[in-house]
């Protein structure tokens, strides 16, 4: 076969197997076939790609650092903290959407979001009903709940065990 062409599929097989658009073993078979047993350089390479996505995923993290600064270190109305937390959740489950769409590690900015979710919501239910531990408590369990039904959805193991033993120290501290 042409060296020209071998090397045409040869990208092709990678761009396919980068993409998932076959399953990795029928790719790697094809790219055994089609190199003769060696592996070609583009394999060995780090890919930009991941690269890009963990920074990404890193500038996501400093949304939460970000969240606590506003709401606890500015005099910015609660309306307007309202607003960039529902901003930065909304973008967390955008980016969540986008990267299971991509097949890309999508714990990150699903995990930044429950906690900007749970921070911001506790912060803002301490300043709407400043004495009452009832209205905090019910917040809390609609956080963890959150957390088991995530864990359940995307199966998850961090969140439902985060969610269930959010659950039982709310319910340990609401009757201890």
């Amino acid at each position: 076969m042409n060296e020209t062409r071998k090397k045409i599929i040869i990208n092709e097989i990678i761009t396919w197997k980068n993409n998932r658009m076959l399953p990795e073993q029928y790719c790697n078979y094809l790219l055994a076939l089609y190199t003769e047993g060696n592996s070609p350089e583009e394999i060995n390479e780090p890919s930009k790609s991941k690269k890009k996505y963990w920074k990404n995923h890193f500038l996501f993290l400093l949304l939460i650092p970000v969240t606590v600064f506003l709401i606890h270190f500015t005099e910015l109305s609660i309306t307007l903290q309202i607003t960039f937390s529902i901003l930065f959740v909304f973008a967390g489950i955008l980016f969540t959407y986008y990267f299971s769409k991509k097949g890309i590690l999508l714990q990150i900015p699903l995990i930044a979001s429950a906690l900007i979710l749970l921070l911001s919501s506790v912060e803002f239910i301490s300043k709407l009903f400043p004495g009452s531990l009832m209205f905090l408590y019910i917040n809390v369990i609609v956080n963890c709940l959150l957390w088991l039904f995530t864990g359940w959805k995307f199966k998850f193991l961090s969140f439902s065990i985060s969610g269930a033993l959010g659950l039982l120290l709310i319910i340990i501290s609401i009757f201890v």
